[in-house]
């Protein structure tokens, strides 16, 4: 078995280092002093009583959006992972090998995401200023001499319906009056969907809960079968020649082909999805009863947190339909910390190397087509499939 180079290693802890440190920012936006965006004291919207004992508080928050999913995928990559495709004769040393990477691959999907949208939803917050349902009630204004503290409008049109700004507010204790113009986004709407919908992907994909399709090819005659993983290396991890490569299914309907290609999963499986998406919509609720945000200030940030959820999960994962429960393989070591423009993506230059150290194996000469490797499909650049094209001028 081949050793992981010190390389790539390293880049995957730089990964980590700039995780955390976005989240180190995101810190920093909540020590800062919001923006007050100015209000009227006659407003409901901003009128309602302020709870003090939260239903749902940011430690619970924390324990139900980051620690629940870190330890159930924790688990998974454990208990589940490779599954049943494994040969028999598979070395151990791959098994936890591939064990470990699908660990390190879940929570860097869930870390990137939480610390995303932890950034993303604590810098708006600053910037918008919006006040809070409860803002009157932590305020505590000085209704007697509200015309002193008036800003704009007109006043006299409007018969001394002011619109303020904070100074009217009476409040000494300033933690509990910045967080009154915190409202947009909600906080543990976007932090409670982003980690649990990210669960919600991650289960999803490791245990094929989707909705039956037809894929445009089969992914049997792209790979070989669901078991390739294992089933095409040999001892030392590289790519066996003697691995046969399985037909499509063939129907066995003749009047309906595409029948037999997909099956929906069992119904129990479904409540594996149902738990964190319930999670993070009872969460979402208790802002909206607590009277912490308005209605539009939980539905954006349900919806940021979704959105980061995918982009995080899309990040080191493959497609939940077509790619197997499996995550996206490591970089290669060439480029483990960037590649050049025109090169493609990161695991090209490994298949290069894997690809050269076989032929010289084998004796076989690649001095001639090692030439031809930078400016073929394999580097991102097509080459073409006329041989007499190569010798055409280039059109300026």
């Amino acid at each position: 078995m081949a050793r992981t180079s010190k390389r790539l290693i390293a880049s995957y802890i730089l990964d980590w280092f700039i995780i955390i440190a976005i989240a180190a920012v995101g810190a920093g936006f909540w020590k800062i002093t919001p923006n007050h965006r100015p209000f009227t004291l006659v407003d409901p919207s901003i009128s309602f009583p302020y709870v003090e004992h939260e239903k749902i508080s940011t430690a619970v928050l924390a324990v139900l959006s980051l620690l629940f999913p870190a330890i159930s995928i924790f688990l998974v990559a454990m208990i589940f992972v490779p599954g049943p495709s494994i040969p028999a004769k598979t070395p151990k040393s791959m098994i936890w090998r591939r064990k470990l990477w699908e660990w390190n691959t879940g929570w860097l999907g869930l870390g990137l995401t939480l610390a995303l949208t932890f950034l993303l939803t604590m810098g708006m917050k600053n910037l918008f200023g919006k006040p809070r349902p409860d803002l009157l009630s932590r305020c505590d204004p000085d209704y007697e001499h509200q015309a002193d503290y008036a800003i704009g409008g007109y006043p006299q049109v409007l018969n001394g319906l002011y619109l303020v700004s904070a100074t009217i507010c009476r409040q000494t204790d300033m933690g509990k009056l910045n967080d009154g113009f915190s409202s947009f986004p909600s906080g543990h709407s976007s932090y409670s969907w982003a980690g649990l919908f990210y669960l919600t992907l991650y289960l999803a994909s490791k245990f094929s809960i989707t909705i039956p399709y037809l894929p445009p090819f089969s992914y049997a005659s792209s790979t070989g079968s669901s078991s390739h993983t294992f089933a095409n290396v040999d001892k030392t991890g590289r790519p066996s020649s003697s691995s046969p490569t399985l037909p499509p299914p063939a129907s066995t309907d003749p009047h309906t082909p595409g029948r037999s290609q997909s099956a929906a999963p069992p119904t129990y499986l479904h409540v594996l999805l149902l738990i964190p998406i319930c999670l993070a919509i009872y969460i979402s609720s208790t802002r909206y009863s607590d009277f912490r945000h308005h209605g539009f200030d939980i539905l954006f940030g349900s919806l940021m947190g979704i959105s980061i959820s995918w982009f995080g999960f899309r990040m080191y994962h493959l497609p939940i339909r077509r790619g197997g429960g499996w995550a996206w393989g490591p970089r290669s070591e060439a480029r483990a910390f960037g590649t050049g423009i025109g090169l493609g993506g990161y695991r090209e230059a490994q298949r290069k190397k894997e690809d050269d150290n076989q032929d010289l194996e084998s004796g076989k000469d690649t001095s001639q087509e090692m030439s031809r490797e930078y400016v073929n499909g394999r580097y991102g650049i097509m080459e073409p499939s006329n041989p007499a094209q190569q010798q055409q001028p280039v059109q300026v």
